[in-house]
């Protein structure tokens, strides 16, 4: 419990870090701005720390709180409504991978349960948090195949990561020129190519395997490990999937058609605050932020999403100023967020529901 508690107030610490650091340095930025545009004295260089600290919370946050506002309301809609197309294509996903394992969930099951797992995304611990709560209520729905339903959800992750690395690693030569010509995103790049790596391997594994062809005794070995069982099933469940190769690719495809939603939502709400990106280069630097963001370091990616799409789009090829670009993220994730408030409201009905429902049959069973 105290271990749990550290690495949760951990995570927690470094979100707060990078959304500090990340507003702190659009602050500082703007404050030196508008007290040069106003030609005040003395210089800016001449100015203590303390004195450049209280002029950058003077004029940072009404600068972002206008970019924030500056957006128009029709596009802001769109946002929105561009999310909820990936709230859906993400739920004809899983029930494609769950048709792979055997399982005939009705769709309004499947949606009930996304939404749930949309509103914990919201607050654990990166852009896949929810999985876990989506594991869990899909396994209830089984009760001789519990480890076959929670698989179906980690499959379906696997699935929507690698094609979001392919889809990056694919526009990252499309823009190659820019990307490979500054340090800071190049290490990026590189990042994003080595995740691509164990994301590879990984998939291979689970759906195809072979390793216990070339070593016999790896299964046994495997038993004898805590929870050596479950993990074997696992396996197995995994190689199930991996064997109806259609399907598979099929549900591959559809995640490509999802990753090209995802940058179509960037893309209006950079059109709603004026930001003039080339389409090609937001084709390039959502996937690559929205791969990395996706990693379990904070709390829905939360800062390290913020401080990418500031260095990325203030190139000098693209030439976003931090502000707007700060502002860009922030707003996409309130897109966001609105489907996970409607994820609550699901969630609240959801357990009252079934909550009622065990109680009718643990009343019938006692009769």
């Amino acid at each position: 419990m105290i271990k749990r508690f550290i690495n949760i107030s951990v995570k927690l610490g470094i979100c707060l870090l990078l959304m500090a650091w990340i507003i702190q340095a659009i602050f500082w930025d703007e404050g030196k701005r508008a007290w040069e545009q106003h030609g005040s004295a003395p210089s800016w260089e001449n100015l203590t720390r303390v004195q450049r600290l209280e002029i950058s919370w003077k004029y940072g946050p009404p600068e972002l709180w206008k970019n924030l506002t500056i957006i128009d309301q029709s596009s802001m809609a769109l946002s929105v409504i561009i999310v909820g197309c990936t709230v859906f294509i993400g739920m004809i996903r899983w029930q494609m991978v769950l048709k792979m394992q055997g399982f005939e969930l009705p769709f309004s099951r499947i949606a009930e349960i996304s939404f749930v797992a949309q509103f914990f995304n919201a607050f654990l611990f990166g852009s896949t948090g929810g999985d876990l709560i989506k594991a869990y209520y899909v396994a209830r729905e089984t009760h001789h195949r519990k480890t076959d339903a929670a698989v179906t959800v980690f499959a379906d992750r696997l699935i929507g990561l690698f094609s979001m690395l392919v889809f990056a690693v694919i526009m990252m030569f499309f823009n190659k020129d820019w990307i490979f010509s500054q340090k800071s995103t190049t290490l990026i790049a590189y990042i994003i190519i080595l995740i691509f790596c164990g994301c590879a391997v990984l998939v291979f594994l689970a759906f195809r395997g072979g390793v216990s062809r070339h070593f016999p005794k790896a299964r046994q070995l495997l038993r004898k490990l805590p929870l050596g069982e479950t993990i074997e099933k696992s396996i197995d469940s995994f190689r199930t999937i991996g064997r109806q190769t259609p399907l598979l690719f099929g549900a591959f495809a559809l995640s490509m058609a999802l990753n090209i939603v995802c940058v179509l939502q960037f893309m209006v709400i950079a059109q709603g605050l004026n930001i003039s990106a080339p389409a090609v280069a937001m084709f390039g630097i959502v996937p690559m932020i929205i791969s990395i963001s996706s990693l379990p370091i904070t709390p829905s990616g939360l800062g390290i999403r913020e401080n990418l799409f500031v260095l990325m789009l203030s190139t000098s090829a693209i030439k976003v100023e931090p502000t707007p670009a700060l502002s860009l993220s922030l707003l996409a994730l309130a897109g966001s967020l609105f489907w996970s408030v409607i994820g609550g409201v699901v969630y609240l009905t959801f357990r009252e529901k079934h909550h009622l429902r065990e109680i009718a049959t643990s009343e019938k069973n006692s009769i």
